[in-house]
């Protein structure tokens, strides 16, 4: 299917919804929590959505019924029930690659039908699905052996950007569901040192690599991956041993067959499949080993669930849809400049890691999909840590400092680890920062429990804090499903108001090129001119310098 015809749409700023929101905001910008709830005794309960097995509270934000009124007004504007529809008709929205954005029809049940380019694409995603869980019955069965026939004990999974923050991040969701009986590693800096910690106590003989590069050609990806086989031919000696111990994620043949990996090991993927959004691809591979194929499978089901809920549900009930809105709103009309995401769920510990790539990777952009300058903020910045660690570290700024940061709070109701009270206690954590961050305290109440008046002011809460909550069963691969696919949509949604590509990643490309081109500069004998600035070309001069000097 070709690339989604446009004519040129009225920029952002002229649009009648974005300036009624304009002078709404004008309006309730002062409005606080305390009075939107005394004035409703209903809003908790009015101003909530539960769908697909989530539950989203987002009474807690500073909106009224017309602001929400408005926002959905604003979506409907700028065509977001369209866009919708052209992603999941495989319509190539990626309009700078001419692609398709098709990470949906990575997790479509087996008799679906898509396609794309005159090719159904159903069918070739589940035939890769299959032979991945084919080869994870194998290896995990130890029937799949190393070349001195040991058992497969330890995996690493090589790879950078969103072949590694996604699955890693998984692992981690996941570790409940897990083999314990087999180690699950991950190296994606180009630092020597997360390689070498990696497989410090790691025994070749039984571990298994997972290269992940969709060209074969990442520097650091490439770079990490041949020092692994080094490493494990240190000890296994013979070259063909790296066709027990190396599989690949790719779609270069050539590039796999060269470095010695069986091509029949090979597992592919799609370029309308981008990196942040291919933890369900074949880039989940050490995510199915870990897991096993059924948990997986279950992983899929519940970003379909929400799938189909983004696409078929009015926006004034829509989980994705909403939550990009509010977002918008933060952004644009308050001027927030970060979004917090606090999951209340040790295992969730990397997934503000792994919303940074997909929020920030995505809506990082300052021209429209025309090429002509955005004329609004866009791309907040997405930060976070798990449970009640970050109230001893960083609420006190959010509490009580002076910028407005709009936070999700992520909660379960079970336990996976029940321990005594420790979940009761957890959970009336997470309740209870969303009220201390709605309501506050004011300096009459703090007076009014006996404090000094030299004092109040500093025991004085400002409340009126924006947050959401999100609140599931238990934390499950199927959850697991929901949760990140709720926010990819939100962050299509937040790129379809701002009308930028949230699937290039161009940004990505400069920093890397001059890399290849001050490596020769670093490691070259003859000491080369560096041609840069004189900032770097003195940084430069002194690496070599004292990289010389070095043991």
């Amino acid at each position: 299917m070709s690339a989604v015809p446009r004519a040129a749409p009225t920029p952002l700023a002229e649009r009648p919804a974005w300036r009624a929101l304009l002078e709404h905001y004008q309006k309730i910008r002062t409005l606080h929590l305390r009075d939107l709830f005394a004035a409703d005794a209903g809003r908790g309960e009015r101003l909530s959505v539960e769908a697909v097995g989530l539950y989203l509270d987002y009474s807690k934000n500073r909106v009224t019924d017309e602001t929400m009124a408005l926002l959905v007004r604003l979506a409907n504007e700028c065509g977001l029930a369209e866009r919708i529809t052209a992603m999941f008709s495989g319509a190539k929205i990626n309009v700078t690659e001419e692609r398709a954005v098709l990470h949906v029809a990575l997790r479509m049940p087996a008799d679906a039908r898509l396609v794309v380019d005159g090719a159904d694409v159903v069918p070739e995603v589940q035939a890769v699905l299959a032979r991945m869980a084919a080869f994870c019955d194998e290896v995990r069965s130890g029937a799949w052996r190393g070349h001195t026939g040991r058992v497969i004990r330890n995996v690493i999974n090589v790879g950078i950007g969103g072949s590694d923050l996604g699955p890693v991040m998984a692992y981690e969701a996941l570790r409940h569901y897990s083999r314990r009986d087999m180690i699950f590693r991950f190296v994606s800096n180009v630092d020597g040192t997360d390689f070498a910690e990696a497989t410090r106590d790691l025994d070749p003989e039984e571990t298994l690599f997972i290269v992940c590069s969709k060209t074969f050609t990442t520097l650091e990806t490439l770079t990490n991956a041949h020092s692994a086989r080094e490493w494990a031919l240190r000890k296994l000696g013979d070259a063909r041993a790296i066709r027990r111990h190396f599989v690949a994620v790719s779609t270069n043949a050539d590039e796999v067959a060269k470095f010695g990996i069986d091509p029949q090991n090979m597992f592919g993927f799609w370029d309308w499949v981008g990196g942040r959004y291919s933890m369900d691809s074949a880039v989940g591979l050490s995510t199915m080993l870990a897991i096993g194929p059924e948990n997986f499978r279950a992983m899929l089901a519940g970003f379909h669930a929400m799938d189909e809920h983004f696409r078929s549900t009015s926006f004034e009930r829509n989980l994705p849809a909403l939550m990009g809105l509010l977002a918008v709103w933060y952004n644009d009309f308050f001027g927030a400049q970060t979004a917090a995401v606090f999951p209340y769920e040790q295992y969730l510990k990397r997934f503000p890691a792994y919303l940074q790539q997909l929020t920030m990777e995505s809506n990082g952009k300052h021209v429209t999909l025309e090429g002509a300058p955005v004329g609004v903020n866009t791309g907040p910045i997405y930060w976070g840590e798990p449970g009640t660690n970050g109230q001893h570290s960083f609420y006190q700024l959010i509490h009580q400092g002076t910028r407005l940061i709009p936070c999700d709070f992520i909660g379960f109701c079970q336990s996976l680890n029940p321990l005594g009270q420790h979940h009761d206690l957890l959970l009336a954590n997470l309740f209870a920062q969303t009220e201390a961050l709605a309501f506050g305290k004011t300096a009459a109440e703090v007076a009014a429990a006996g404090t000094s008046a030299r004092l109040v002011p500093h025991r004085t809460f400002e409340g009126n804090r924006p947050t959401n909550t999100l609140i599931a069963e238990r934390l499950t691969p199927h959850t697991l499903g929901l949760l990140v696919a709720l926010y990819e949509h939100s962050v299509f949604t937040q790129g379809v108001i701002w009308n930028i590509d949230s699937f290039d990643q161009w940004g990505v490309e400069l920093g890397k090129v001059l890399a290849n081109r001050i490596v020769p500069e670093l490691t070259s004998a003859a000491d080369p001119k560096p041609v840069h600035d004189s900032s770097t070309n003195a940084l430069i001069r002194r690496y070599r310098r004292l990289r010389r000097g070095s043991p």
